[in-house]
């Protein structure tokens, strides 16, 4: 049986099917990209620059190929950062997930997973590459963004198969020592 559109979405599959490796693509203590997404969460735009000047912001891109079709390397911490969330919020910072799935399949994994965390949909996939986080076999590629109160790239992890994600440990880490 063949699944639901909802759930599976090949034209984004060939859109990102060849390999592009991550780079660091953004300096350290540069301001980063503005990004202006929806956050199925909450249902509204979130824009990246109303967050300078009042808090640190924590990116975290997620590789999710649509509902109940997880990447082996990201579920794990999908589900670690969303247990983690009211800490990122107790130091002071916001934490958001970001997605390359459209918003319908975003809903789907965000009550599929049950999370709380901001799940912000991107199904153009722009945001990935304005942050360098590579792609390969059929989705873009993880990775973690550390931004201080002034909107400056303090940390980033890319990933890498010996280290895919950073750990919500690591990155609150960095949050509390801006």
């Amino acid at each position: 049986m063949a699944p639901s559109p909802i759930f599976f979405n090949p034209p984004s599959y060939w859109r990102y099917l060849l390999p592009q490796p991550p780079a660091l693509g953004l300096g350290l203590g540069e301001i980063a990209p503005d990004l202006a997404l929806w956050d199925v969460t909450q249902s509204r735009t979130v824009r990246l620059a109303n967050w300078r000047g009042k808090q640190p912001v924590v990116l975290a891109f997620t590789r999710i190929f649509a509902a109940g079709l997880y990447c082996p390397f990201c579920y794990p911490h999908i589900m670690a950062m969303n247990q983690a969330y009211h800490q990122f919020r107790q130091a002071g910072a916001e934490l958001f997930m970001l997605t390359s799935l459209g918003r319908r399949q975003a809903q789907a994994v965000m009550e599929d997973l049950q999370l709380t965390l901001p799940l912000l949909a991107d199904e153009t996939g722009q945001s990935f590459k304005t942050y360098f986080t590579g792609q390969a076999l059929g989705a873009p590629l993880p990775g973690q963004f550390v931004l201080d109160i002034q909107g400056r790239l303090r940390y980033a992890h890319l990933f890498s198969f010996l280290h895919p994600n950073a750990s919500p440990e690591t990155l609150l880490t960095m949050v509390t020592s801006l």
